[in-house]
């Protein structure tokens, strides 16, 4: 078979020789069924064929144990017998073992099981129901406290829920109850035999459009601070005559603290717009804007002198600060197109000095107002009126000989080179600097609640128990005390208070 002539061996050609032997006789046709359906019966039975289970012999059923435990009792969270922040003790028994069954048993047929556990959405106990998450079991009542001996005979009372708060022994003055420490206090009345003729609440508000919603003000101001040795209280509260004729709060407030540690000044400034004057309260808002940047731009100085006792610098200093203010108002008025005595205001001042060693009180302003020390129980007016005959140069002196600073109105003739009308004469220049001593009270207000102070002595009396021991009221009781109204006094009322420890 090779095709390069050698010779092959004869044991590679045997299995050729075997297969295309000529000399061997042919089969011929099978005599087996080769049909179709011969072929289908063959391949059925070659399928079906399976081993046969031998039966299992019959016995008789286990008599059920007479108390059978739960399989989950181990860890059913449900059991009363554990607490539900513990885990009960687990408990196993043992399990029958089940008989050996054969292995054409297991492969063909699975055996039945011994124990049946239940579902996992099946209930410990009672019919088997859906569940989507373990609900805890809600905690056993509380036995109900045991009875207490009944007290005593007489009428039941609640007990007082105050004293169950004990006040520190460093409790301060400043820090005592609305009332200031003393009984009941009205929030709002009156004094006197009739009662004013308006409301004592508000009626109208302020008409408004929507080019003066900037001049808006609040019905009611209402501040306080404590630095040093004193307490500071103030308020600004709208009239009833305006409450009830729905007109602006005319007079103004201001209080700014300048600085900081024992350096730092406080003002306090207050302003009375003038009466039916349309713009009343706008310029009294001008003038405590502009007192109290002149005020910020030169607290420094004015610290320096208010701990150093220079009245003289204070005096001329602040003479000038007012000076120029007022000049701003008469500036505004002109651009307003209205006169200067339309667009003014009465302002009245207080500096006190964040300083604890320091006592000094210093007051300075323009205009109609009132300031009023309580000493000892008993009101000072340490601003009397000034008699008409002030302006030929006696100068007033107060209690304790300090003198107020008197303008003397000498006006001079107008200017060759002005071409404008005069500047009407200056207003009058208040300036006082007095010692503080323990206990004092120092009361600075607008003309609507220093003319009661002055005519009304049901009012200075009232306030005198009332600002008396043991300290300040708090900022709601002096809100109140502030709003003791008499009838025919129904101007604004703006005062600011002092308490010296």
């Amino acid at each position: 078979m090779s095709q390069q002539g050698e010779k092959p061996a004869a044991h590679e050609d045997d299995w050729w020789r075997k297969l295309y032997d000529e000399t061997a006789p042919d089969t011929g046709p099978s005599s087996a069924p080769d049909s179709l359906d011969d072929r289908f019966d063959s391949v059925s039975d070659t399928v079906s064929e399976a081993v046969e289970p031998e039966p299992e012999p019959e016995r008789e059923p286990d008599p059920l144990p007479e108390v059978r435990p739960d399989p989950r009792t181990a860890w059913d969270p449900y059991r009363e017998q554990a607490p539900p922040s513990e885990e009960p003790e687990r408990r196993l028994e043992p399990e029958r073992e089940p008989e050996p069954v054969p292995v054409a048993t297991q492969a063909a047929v699975p055996g039945p099981r011994n124990t049946v556990f239940p579902a996992p959405w099946e209930a410990p106990a009672g019919p088997p129901g859906p569940r989507t998450f373990a609900v805890p079991k809600p905690p056993e009542p509380e036995p109900p406290p045991a009875p207490l001996t009944p007290p005593a005979a007489g009428p039941t009372t609640a007990p007082d829920p105050v004293a169950l708060h004990e006040l520190p022994p460093d409790w301060a003055a400043s820090d005592a109850p609305a009332d200031g420490g003393g009984g009941a206090r009205p929030l709002v009345d009156h004094l006197g035999d009739r009662p004013p003729t308006y409301d004592a609440e508000p009626a109208a508000l302020p008409a408004a459009t929507s080019e003066n919603l900037d001049a808006l003000v609040p019905d009611t101001v209402l501040d306080g601070a404590r630095y040093g040795t004193y307490t500071l209280r103030a308020a600004s509260v709208r009239g009833d005559s305006a409450r009830f004729r729905g007109e602006p709060r005319r007079d103004a407030l201001l209080t700014a603290r300048f600085g900081a540690a024992e350096s730092a000044l406080v003002l306090v400034a207050v302003a009375g717009g003038v009466r039916g004057g349309e713009g009343a309260h706008l310029a009294a808002a001008d003038a405590c804007r502009w007192i109290g940047g002149a005020v910020a731009r030169s607290h420094a100085r004015l610290s320096e002198d208010i701990r150093a006792g220079r009245r003289a610098d204070l005096k001329s200093g602040l003479h000038r600060l007012t000076d120029r203010t007022y000049g701003k108002l008469r500036a505004r008025a002109a651009e307003l197109g209205v006169e200067p005595g339309e667009y003014t205001t009465s302002l009245r001042c207080l500096l006190l000095s964040a300083d604890p060693d320091c006592r000094t009180r210093v007051f300075f302003g323009v205009g109609s107002g009132g300031l009023f020390r309580l000493r000892d129980g008993l009101w000072q007016d340490l601003e009397p009126v000034i008699p008409e005959e002030a302006a030929s140069g006696v100068s007033e002196a107060g209690p304790d000989g300090d003198r107020l600073t008197m303008d003397l109105q000498i006006t001079t003739p107008p200017s060759p080179y002005s071409d404008g009308p005069a500047p009407p004469p200056a207003e009058l220049f208040r300036f006082r600097a007095s010692v503080a001593r323990p206990g004092d009270t120092l009361l600075l207000c607008s003309n609507g609640f220093a003319e009661p102070m002055r005519d009304e002595p049901e009012l200075p009396d009232e306030l005198a128990e009332r600002w008396g021991p043991p300290g300040p009221p708090g900022l709601p009781a002096f809100l109140a005390d502030t709003q003791l109204r008499i009838k025919g006094y129904a101007d604004d009322r703006t005062c600011a208070a002092v308490w010296e420890a």
